[in-house]
């Protein structure tokens, strides 16, 4: 089921077992219309607009292109070429940088294991540092911290990730010559591709920044995001000059509308539980000390992530959970660790389509079917309980 059926679908239940039947109207009128929640809908959808774009311009095509060319480095392409990708937030979008990871991966003699590892790990290690991450954006709204001090909180386990990632995929490769034998011209062609495909997120970003460090920001109340990512979508129009086809086409993807009824979902469930007051429960257990405050903030959102197979899921429900627990805004390091917690138990989910996808586009069948087997009976079992 799409997780933004799930997520409105489990917040109106739980409203409907727990809640005056009065007072549901006016909680989701509150959470409708409550602008930080508006902002989040709104950027939501315009970055996987922006997202979608670059998929049917074929804009997405020629920045890789270009990157390839520009590197001249099988274990520079493998590292930087999913990452740029990655900058999509497309469901399975690994698929799209795994025919030129192949290619790569080819001149360093790796195991299809090996390959489908690289492409699926360096997709990823950017993501807890983007700023134009869907779910990095409904977190920081979700737990009241600034995007920015996430972002920072965040660089330290970036470079583990991506350090962890070079010793573990090209720990058996051999030692490689490379020759640049590219004329000027050619190179100069390539920067230049590779600056007018990326300006659009390079611009989106920058804007972002600016906006916060002149003080704007606040007064936007949340809506600097938005801006920023229209100016992007404005760009992007101007270098691929799509045609009306290829500029509907997304809008006919329920992709966008998915995701974007998640980021509205996260939210309607915080609300209800605290509402509710089901968040307070575990309030008395960390106040007694039967449970240590650090692994639980840590452990349950990875397990959450983990079981959804999706880290906006298990940050939306993580968050409704300790509401009661920590008084909203969090603190910054807890935020990250929730986040962090949530997105490295999904990155190993058998349920993560990118996971899957990857593992099936190198032949590692047999790795990924038995380990959703195994994943699918315990949810079997676990299923029952949890509802």
């Amino acid at each position: 089921m799409n997780l933004g059926i799930a997520l409105s679908g489990a917040a109106l239940f739980l409203a409907i077992l727990a809640l005056d039947w009065t007072k549901i109207p006016i909680v989701i009128y509150e959470t409708s219309v409550d602008s930080v929640t508006v902002s989040v809908v709104l950027a939501t959808f315009s970055i996987m607009l922006l997202s979608q774009l670059y998929k049917e311009t074929g804009v997405i095509n020629t920045l890789s292109e270009s990157i390839g060319r520009l590197l001249n480095n099988p274990k520079a392409v493998l590292m930087i070429l999913p990452a740029i990708i990655g900058l999509l937030p497309v469901s399975g979008g690994a698929l799209m940088s795994a025919p030129l990871v192949e290619s790569e991966a080819e001149k360093l003699k790796m195991k299809p294991e090996e390959k489908a590892y690289a492409n699926l790990w360096f997709r990823h290690a950017i993501f807890p540092v983007y700023p134009l991450s869907p779910l990095i954006v409904t977190a920081a709204l979700l737990t009241g911290v600034s995007l920015n001090l996430m972002i920072m909180r965040n660089i330290p386990v970036v470079l583990v990730m991506v350090l962890t990632g070079y010793i573990v995929a090209f720990r058996n490769t051999a030692r490689q010559e490379y020759q640049k034998s590219k004329a000027e011209a050619a190179c100069n062609r390539d920067r230049g591709s590779f600056l007018v495909s990326f300006s659009p997120i390079l611009v989106t970003i920058i804007i972002s920044i600016a906006l916060e460090l002149v003080g704007l920001k606040k007064s936007l109340s949340g809506f600097d995001l938005v801006l920023a990512i229209v100016i992007g979508l404005m760009i992007m129009i101007v270098i691929s000059r799509p045609s009306f086809e290829v500029f509907r086409r997304p809008f006919k993807s329920w992709d966008i509308y998915g995701i974007t009824l998640a980021a509205y979902g996260a939210f309607l469930l915080r609300n209800v539980m605290t509402e509710a007051g089901i968040s307070t429960v575990f309030s008395s257990l960390v106040a007694n000390g039967n449970i240590d405050l650090m692994l639980f903030l840590a452990v349950v959102p990875a397990i959450l992530g983990l079981l959804t197979g999706s880290p906006q899921g298990g940050v939306a429900v993580s968050v409704s959970i300790f509401s009661g627990v920590l008084a909203l805004p969090f603190a910054p390091e807890v935020a990250a660790l929730i986040y962090i917690s949530a997105y490295l138990g999904y990155i190993i989910a058998p349920t993560h389509l990118c996971f899957t996808f990857t593992a099936d586009y190198f032949k590692c069948f047999s790795i990924s079917r038995s380990a959703l087997s195994a994943f699918m009976n315990i949810g079997t079992f676990s299923m029952p309980v949890a509802m």
